[in-house]
């Protein structure tokens, strides 16, 4: 028999694990879906098992609990696919750390973040609701902001290393303010506030970087 042709017993684990990413896309598509309809309080388990058209069993045996479920929700709008890369480690992000010139960093760097404002913006609100309920969640979204604001520091530390700052530029403050501008809390009040589109997101964090640090915007 050729190599290229797999048995039935080869080929098992491959369809189970095709399965089961299957099931798991489903569950996760469809309370992001009821989610961002109902909220975190008012969806239940069992409500995102029939939505999805999976027995209510499933969705305990795959994420165990309502927060875990959400926070995968969440980590899938954060990236917009499936794939176990983190926003760090993402092209775009690699970028902004090492583009020619700084003006192709912050525009990197912004793109990046309005693609997750754009992506993740309404869970944010979400998560914001339920962050006082739920410690895990709360606990995610502190490790989400020091993310956000160890990427915002990176940016930085490698514009200086790479000497594309003014000798008067202070990387840290810098870092401060790009992570102001750029964090969840921001994004949801932009949204709450002022109804702000991703664009007009984009512009105001190209335009006060550019500012900040003396370039044309």
């Amino acid at each position: 028999m050729s190599d290229d042709v797999k048995t039935p017993s080869s080929a098992g684990p491959d369809l189970r694990a095709a399965r089961v990413a299957r099931t798991e896309t489903e569950l996760i598509d469809a309370a992001a879906a009821l989610f961002l309809q109902q909220g975190y309080v008012a969806t239940t388990l069992a409500q995102i098992a029939q939505r999805a058209g999976l027995a209510a069993r499933t969705v305990y045996v795959r994420f165990g609990t309502k927060a875990a479920l959400f926070r995968r929700v969440v980590d899938r709008a954060l990236v917009g696919d499936a794939d176990p890369i983190d926003v760090a480690h993402r092209p775009r992000t690699q970028d902004a750390m090492a583009a020619p010139t700084l003006a192709e960093r912050i525009d990197a760097l912004a793109e990046v973040s309005v693609g997750i404002a754009d992506r993740a913006g309404a869970l944010f609100e979400v998560a914001a609701q339920a962050e006082g309920l739920e410690p895990e969640l709360a606990h995610a979204a502190q490790a989400g902001r020091r993310a956000t604001a160890e990427l915002c520091q990176a940016f930085w530390e490698h514009a200086a290393a790479d000497g594309l700052l003014a000798d008067q530029a202070d990387p840290a403050r810098l870092a401060l303010l790009t992570d102001t501008l750029s964090c969840a809390d921001t994004v949801v009040h932009l949204r709450r506030a002022h109804g702000w589109s991703a664009p007009a997101h984009r512009a105001l964090i190209v335009d006060t970087l550019a500012a900040l640090t003396r370039l044309a915007p």
